[in-house]
């Protein structure tokens, strides 16, 4: 009998997966140190981005029942 691989949850919580199979993921340098940047940069910061081709195969990896 194999054993199942576990899902890891903190990749989880941080991208999801949207109905034609690619990922999202929020933009870092959002939590701190914000009043040297410019409010057009924060603002571009709040948006919601796609994942690299190149990264897949690692986030892939840690989610191994989700695709």
């Amino acid at each position: 009998m194999k054993k199942k691989i576990k899902t890891s949850k903190s990749v989880l919580k941080r991208f999801k997966v949207t109905s034609s199979g690619k990922f999202l993921r929020n933009k870092a340098s959002r939590s701190h140190l914000l009043q040297k940047k410019t409010s057009t940069r924060k603002q571009k910061l709040r948006r919601i981005t796609t994942v690299s081709i190149k990264d897949l195969p690692n986030i892939l990896n840690q989610l191994p029942y989700i695709v």
